[in-house]
């Protein structure tokens, strides 16, 4: 089966006719080639921090929700996951079965003792910390390392983290850092993290560095906006304070990032699976442009993890639109047709 899909290409908008040869695109006619749809063209959608395949935090990998977790996320148009994180070792057709998400992944957790989910990730002594992560990336790509945990917590070292982020480069991989309070944050920042993962209580001053040295950004906003009626019926306390004054200055916080020019990736971090038009909603409600918006969660994110967009050669993922979604973000909601690997997994005929 060859398909073909034609319309307005995001992000430059011109128009593009496209034959999908096995996985990959093509611009080279093919007779009879099934037109799937027609309409406005983004490269695939692009969930930078999800969790998949545990039911609730703690709880073991489970191959049949992971499953289940990676199929919400395709039905929404996801054609691309990052995972700072899973709850073990995902199994072989993790990211390559057809009716899933191409997925990086940066396998469990490493902490530091006594902090961070009971039941998931593994605990490290500082010392053990760098080869740990070394051996992770080399697996997989990435390595995540929970920087900081809680308000009171103490953040991973300077020393450490920087330790940690020379061994994950020196075998090509990338190391990205769980931070929400401001002294680790700027850990993870002088330490050359290559991605802050929420940044919460991010000083402001450090975007100019993150902009200038790669760091990005997945600020995990539209989970962190839903979590702020809960923590306010909280009793007071230190722990209710850090988070409403952090999670309420978030969006001028992610609104600053871009307009620094640092790279800002669209995650969700959210139950149920599959909410990423939420995240780009929250992210052009923050303040950042709407074409900017669906950039962190589409082609600006592929390019992060080395995936061009529509062009010859590029993966033959897609989602089509009726309209332009960067003048109706409500447009995310409702794709025509969302193609994954050269095959539609979801086509809504009109």
């Amino acid at each position: 089966m060859v398909i073909r899909i034609r319309g307005r290409a995001l992000p430059h908008g011109e128009h593009v006719d496209l034959y999908a040869d096995g996985d990959r695109w093509t611009t080279d006619p093919v007779q009879n080639a099934d037109l799937v749809a027609e309409g406005w063209l983004l490269p695939g959608l692009v969930d930078a921090h999800t969790h998949p395949g545990a039911a609730a935090a703690g709880d073991p990998l489970d191959h049949a929700v992971l499953r289940d977790h990676l199929r919400q996320h395709v039905d929404a148009g996801v054609t691309v996951i990052r995972a700072p994180g899973l709850a073990g070792e995902p199994p072989p057709w993790f990211g390559v079965d057809p009716d899933t998400p191409r997925a990086w992944h940066a396998g469990p957790w490493l902490a530091q003792h006594g902090q961070f989910i009971d039941g998931w990730g593994r605990r490290a002594d500082h010392a053990e910390l760098p080869a740990l992560a070394a051996a992770q990336a080399a697996r997989t790509g990435w390595a995540k390392v929970i920087g900081d945990w809680s308000s009171d917590g103490e953040p991973v070292p300077l020393d450490v983290l920087s330790a940690v982020v020379r061994a994950v480069h020196a075998v090509g991989g990338r190391v990205a850092v769980h931070t929400q309070q401001t002294a680790g944050g700027e850990v993870a920042v002088l330490a050359g993290a290559d991605s802050v993962e929420h940044g919460m209580s991010l000083d402001p001053d450090l975007l100019t560095r993150m902009a200038e040295q790669g760091t990005a950004l997945t600020p995990t906003l539209s989970v962190m906006a839903r979590s702020v009626p809960e923590v306010r019926g909280r009793p007071d306390g230190p722990g209710r304070t850090w988070f409403l004054r952090g999670a309420q200055a978030h969006g001028s916080l992610v609104a600053a990032a871009a307009e620094a020019g640092v790279r800002v990736l669209a995650g969700t971090d959210s139950m149920p699976h599959g909410g990423i038009v939420e995240e780009v909603r929250a992210l052009a409600g923050a303040g950042m442009r709407p074409h900017d918006a669906l950039a962190a969660a589409s082609w600006d994110a592929r390019a992060y993890l080395g995936l061009p967009g529509l062009e010859p050669g590029a993966p033959a993922d897609a989602v089509v639109y009726a309209e332009d979604p960067r003048s109706d973000l409500d447009q995310l909601a409702h794709p025509i047709a969302v193609i994954l690997r050269g095959l539609p997994v979801r086509v809504t005929r009109r």
